[in-house]
């Protein structure tokens, strides 16, 4: 009876393991079964809403400016003169430079500072043109050669070149050494500040994006694509078809204003 007492109860030890076994077996099938449908739950769900929100953007444009001052300045002077004697045009442009040179030391312009250019002469192998006058045409005499050359002086201060370049036109003019008097200006490369006009139009396409987020009670989200408008230089001194009479007027010739427009589509939420 001992015996068969003690089978019974192994018997039974073995039936409430294994019980045990399937009610653990069944409650591990039934987390995972959760936790999958939870999983695929929240995937179905951002699906959908990226679906649903994939039309909701908004387009700003963000404008950055900068002023740029010029590293370099050199005030330019050129003549010329023509003729059909090549010897007596490069005679009359040797003299004339001579006296333009002897002006400028005189004026207190360092030699080590002036640079001049070769002479640039060209030959049209012609002493007459066919131009139509009247309804006639009309055989008009031009000269052969034509000589032409430029000096050029570096001036150490961008701010005083202007008033130089002034000067030296009337005082050539008044000593009859009347020449083309510019100045010119050298800037920084544009690849030196385009990082900070992209990073600040960037800035201010987004200001624009969150306020008309905050109009229609959305918020702003990532950006979806942008654009960079090209980096363009307004208010140039000699000729600026963009620029206004506020930027003519109060601009110094070695300054220029660069602008660049981003163009940015953010998705709203």
């Amino acid at each position: 009876m001992k015996f068969i007492k003690n089978n019974i109860l192994k018997l039974a030890n073995l039936f409430m393991m294994m019980e045990d076994k399937i009610q653990y077996k069944s409650f591990i099938l039934g987390l995972s079964l959760f936790l999958g449908l939870s999983f695929l739950g929240f995937f179905i769900f951002r699906g959908l809403k990226t679906f649903s929100d994939k039309d909701r953007i908004v387009t700003v444009k963000g404008l950055a400016e900068m002023d740029m001052t010029a590293t370099t300045s050199a005030i330019s002077i050129g003549f010329s003169f023509s003729g059909d004697n090549l010897k007596e045009v490069i005679k009359k442009m040797e003299s004339k430079k001579s006296s333009i040179l002897n002006y400028l030391k005189s004026s207190g312009f360092d030699t080590k500072d002036i640079n001049e250019e070769n002479i640039d002469i060209s030959d049209i192998q012609k002493y007459y043109e066919i131009e139509w006058q009247d309804g006639k045409q009309i055989k008009t005499k031009v000269d052969r050669y034509t000589a032409r050359q430029n000096l050029f002086i570096k001036s150490k201060d961008v701010k005083t070149t202007e008033d130089k370049q002034e000067k030296i036109e009337l005082d050539l003019i008044s000593k009859e050494l009347t020449s083309n008097v510019e100045s010119q200006y050298t800037f920084p490369d544009l690849n030196s500040i385009k990082p900070k006009l992209i990073a600040e139009s960037t800035k201010n396409a987004r200001i624009s994006g969150e306020q008309f987020a905050n109009d229609s009670k959305a918020k702003l989200g990532k950006i979806k694509t942008a654009s960079q408008g090209q980096i363009s230089i307004v208010g140039d001194y000699q000729n600026d078809d963009e620029s206004t009479a506020t930027d003519t007027d109060t601009r110094e010739p070695f300054i220029r204003r660069v602008r660049v427009v981003s163009t940015i589509v953010f998705f709203l939420e």
